[in-house]
């Protein structure tokens, strides 16, 4: 089910399907052209001017916060939570991102994950946010990509205690291995989560 994902390390994904999609991208090593470019929030380890020139053209689509958008330049759409945006057929829905213990990402800046809908599949980019209430209404995921790393958004325990929760099929675990977190992290995710873990390497 995760053939069409890679995880570019940190927090960064590319999904490849009906449309070619970056999420977060940075240190981008094999620049293919994107479809899209989603960025979750302006925080440096998510949000690359050098890495979205990399992989845009005349044709891709920037779509993120205000914040963000502010600073690009080219085909771009503002999303902020619960609102979605179209690429034919691929929907895109922005949906909250923050701390609930810790001030790095403070829910009043509205930033955000995303739930792609792709080749069939539901994708659940959780961003760097804690284990959230509005996690618990999440539904029919088929592949949920969550933060597992601690000290900026939630650890190996917290994300396994939601997704236990919301139950995604597959659970993709990241933020970890390079600025904060190790494997551990993401191996202690998968002793705890009572679904299918995957634990990319990253490319």
């Amino acid at each position: 089910m995760v053939e069409n994902i890679e995880w570019l390390k940190h927090s960064s994904f590319r999904l490849t399907g009906e449309k070619i999609i970056y999420i977060d991208p940075r240190n981008i090593s094999d620049p293919k052209p994107a479809d899209a470019v989603l960025i979750s929030h302006p925080h440096s380890d998510h949000f690359s001017l050098d890495d979205i020139k990399k992989i845009s053209n005349e044709k891709t689509v920037i779509i993120s916060i205000p914040e963000v958008i502010s600073q690009v330049e080219g085909n771009k759409k503002m999303i902020l939570p619960n609102e979605k945006a179209f690429l034919d057929k691929v929907v895109i829905e922005a949906v909250p991102a923050y701390n609930v213990n810790k001030s790095f990402h403070s829910k009043k800046k509205d930033w955000v994950g995303f739930i792609i809908e792709m080749n069939g599949k539901r994708y659940y980019y959780a961003g760097d946010t804690d284990a959230i209430p509005e996690m618990r209404f999440m539904k029919n995921i088929d592949i949920a990509m969550l933060p597992v790393g601690g000290t900026y958004t939630m650890n190996a325990e917290e994300a396994a205690s939601i997704a236990n929760i919301f139950k995604p099929k597959v659970v993709i675990p990241y933020h970890w291995g390079e600025i904060v977190g190790t494997r551990e992290d993401a191996e202690k995710f998968k002793s705890l989560f009572q679904g299918e873990t995957v634990i990319l390497e990253p490319r």
